[in-house]
């Protein structure tokens, strides 16, 4: 059965759909020698490439599911020639695994680091409603007015922030739980109140709790990621 050239390198683990339509764009991927457009289906037999290295379903590895707690200045980027602080060379895994979602530079915290390009898409899309949990420091005084105005949504990129559980900690310090994932989000929203964040750590992500020391990981365990699919059971794959 034919398959679109995007999700035959999700399925094979090779990245995301979005990375791979990214690497079609720039023409780094090849079908029968061709450079394909977005959408291009797969056939069997079709020999496909990325980079010169051929990929095929029958070569797909064992699903790998980390948690990392990415320190401040490393990039969660898979570009190794453009930002040499990246999260894959400081790793150093020894199998292809690519980041789900982002943690800018100045943040630190939890991020899943997968080769699975299927589950992604799950996990990211705001649709799906799936938790992430934060702490954030902030350089001024948190009052009431903050806390209702940040939980009831901010107007930041042209929209309006969805409603979300935010609680004060400290006279700087709160948590919010958001279920969406919009650019540099929990800062803008800060910056649109008067606030500028002084650290952000993400401590959670759906069933996933931080708990290794800053700069290392772990595998995943059975039970979570039993629990995890259970989670994504209804989730759509499907871009918004």
């Amino acid at each position: 059965m034919a398959t679109r050239i995007n999700k035959y390198l999700s399925e094979v683990g090779y990245c995301s759909r979005r990375i791979a339509d990214r690497l079609i764009e720039e023409g780094k991927v090849t079908i029968n020698g061709k450079v394909p457009e977005i959408g291009t289906k797969v056939e069997e037999g079709d020999k496909v490439e990325v980079k010169g290295q051929k990929i095929e379903k029958s070569t797909k590895p064992q699903n790998i599911y980390l948690a990392f707690n990415k320190p401040v200045g490393i990039v969660c980027t898979t570009d190794r020639k453009v930002e040499p602080d990246n999260v894959i060379d400081f790793i150093n895994y020894p199998k292809r695994i690519f980041p789900i979602g982002r943690l800018d530079k100045p943040s630190e915290g939890l991020i899943f680091l997968t080769n699975d390009g299927d589950i992604v898409n799950k996990i990211l899309r705001s649709r799906n409603n799936h938790e992430k949990e934060y702490i954030v420091s902030v350089n001024r005084l948190i009052n009431r007015d903050f806390i209702q105005r940040m939980s009831n949504g901010v107007e930041i990129l042209d929209t309006i922030t969805k409603n979300c559980y935010v609680k004060k900690m400290g006279p700087k310090k709160f948590k919010i739980i958001l279920t969406q994932g919009l650019n540099r989000q929990i800062r803008r929203m800060c910056e649109s109140l008067g606030y500028r964040v002084i650290s952000l750590k993400r401590i959670r992500i759906m069933n996933i709790k931080l708990d290794v020391p800053t700069g290392k990981y772990r595998e995943f365990t059975k039970e979570e990621i039993s629990e995890l699919n259970e989670l994504l059971e209804n989730s759509t794959k499907t871009y918004e």
